[in-house]
C-alpha cells in the first residue's frame, strides 16, 4: 500500500515539475534563478506549487503585464519558496552520494545523510541566493554579492533542514522497523515530506528575516 501511495504522490509532484517547466520555458522569469526554484517546489509542493506558480509566480514573468498586486505573506511564500529549492536541491544530490560510497558517522548511515546533505543544501542554498542577489547589484561586485547571501540564506538554511531531518530521524527510527532504501519509492515519498516540513520550519525564520531588512522580499 505505502509503495503504491509513493508512487501516486511522487508521479503528482513530477507532473506538477513539468507544467510549470513548461510554463517557465514559455514565460521566463525576470529573476532567471526562480526558473529552477519553481520546478524544484512542483516536485515536492505538488499541487500547491502549480497554485503558487500561477497566482505568485507568473506575475514575475518577463513576458507578461501584470500588476504586482501580491501581498507581503506572498512575497515572504516566494522567498521561503527560493530557500526551499537550493535546500532541497542539494539534500536530493546528497543522498546518492551517501548511498553509492555506504558512508557512515559513528557507525549510522542517517548521520552521514545528516552531514553530506547539510553541507550541500548549505552550498546550493547560498548559490541560489547568489544568483537573487547579484544580477539586481551587480555594481557591488560578487564577492559583496556572496557575502549578503551567506547573510540573507543561512538562518532559513538552518531552519529548513532543522523540520528535514527531524522528520528523517522519526522515519529511521520510529516509523519504520527497516527504513526505506534510496531505491524505493517510499523513500522519496518521505523525503517530499520532509522537504514540505522543511519549508514550514524555514518560514518564520524567511519572514524574520525580511522584517529585520536582512533579506529581501520576492
Amino acid at each position: 500500500m505505502l509503495t503504491t501511495i509513493s508512487w501516486i504522490f511522487l508521479g503528482i509532484g513530477l507532473l506538477s515539475s513539468l507544467i510549470i517547466l513548461v510554463d517557465v520555458l514559455k514565460h521566463p522569469q525576470k529573476m532567471k534563478i526562480m526558473n529552477i526554484v519553481w520546478p524544484i517546489n512542483g516536485w515536492f509542493f505538488g499541487p500547491i506549487a502549480l497554485w503558487t506558480y500561477f497566482k505568485w509566480g507568473r506575475v514575475k514573468a518577463k513576458d507578461l503585464e501584470k500588476e504586482d498586486n501580491r501581498g507581503h505573506g506572498a512575497k515572504v511564500f516566494v522567498s521561503t519558496s527560493h530557500c526551499s529549492a537550493g535546500c532541497s536541491f542539494g539534500d536530493a544530490v546528497g543522498v546518492p552520494i551517501v548511498a553509492m560510497t555506504g558512508l557512515t558517522i559513528a557507525g549510522s548511515t542517517l548521520f552521514a545523510h545528516y552531514t553530506v546533505e547539510f553541507i550541500l543544501a548549505y552550498l546550493f542554498g547560498i548559490i541560489f541566493q547568489f544568483y537573487a542577489i547579484y544580477p539586481m547589484n551587480k555594481d557591488d561586485g560578487k564577492l559583496n554579492a556572496f557575502k549578503q547571501a551567506i547573510k540573507a540564506d543561512s538562518l532559513s538554511l538552518i531552519a529548513f533542514e532543522v523540520g528535514m531531518f527531524g522528520w528523517m530521524a522519526v522515519v529511521h527510527y520510529l516509523l519504520f522497523a527497516e527504513p526505506p532504501k534510496p531505491t524505493e519509492p517510499s523513500y522519496w515519498f518521505m523525503m517530499q515530506i520532509a522537504m514540505i516540513l522543511g519549508f514550514l520550519t524555514s518560514y518564520p525564520a524567511n519572514q524574520w528575516l525580511i522584517k529585520k531588512g536582512l533579506k529581501e522580499a520576492m
